[in-house]
């Protein structure tokens, strides 16, 4: 129902590292030759690392770590799951989303999140993102 188009977070990656904002064919196709490029190259944990170490959390906070410190007063390290599952839940939207003051339709993605984090950590999918 909404007029904005679904991209990876790979291609966010893209976007966010490699390229400018902005909407063109011209971006547009680089990012698409990007993306094949980085998923040729990176593991998924790394395409998540630097997903998260890039991501705009608000105004100014780019970097879950800059993120954990700003609404959490914590290093991302030491983020609890429910700080981490809020956080998560803000993007891709942070500047209406707010993890410092959610809503209950934040705190609701949260606990979405959450679980579906607990399900993929118990059914083993979840080993492509630990050490």
């Amino acid at each position: 129902g909404s007029n904005r188009g679904a991209s990876t977070l790979t291609q966010q990656v893209a976007k966010n590292v490699f390229l400018w904002h902005g909407r063109s064919y011209t971006r547009k196709a680089m990012e698409a030759l990007i993306t094949l490029l980085i998923e040729g190259v990176w593991s998924k944990r790394r395409i998540l690392e630097v997903y998260l170490n890039v991501a705009e959390f608000d105004e100014g906070v780019f970097g879950v770590k800059a993120a954990a410190a700003r609404y959490f007063a914590v290093e991302a390290a030491n983020l609890t799951p429910v700080q981490a599952a809020r956080l998560a839940a803000v993007l891709p939207n942070p500047k209406e989303r707010s993890a410092e003051n959610p809503s209950s339709a934040l705190r609701k993605r949260s606990a979405a999140i959450l679980d579906g984090a607990k399900t993929i950590h118990r059914d083993g999918r979840s080993a492509c993102f630990e050490p």
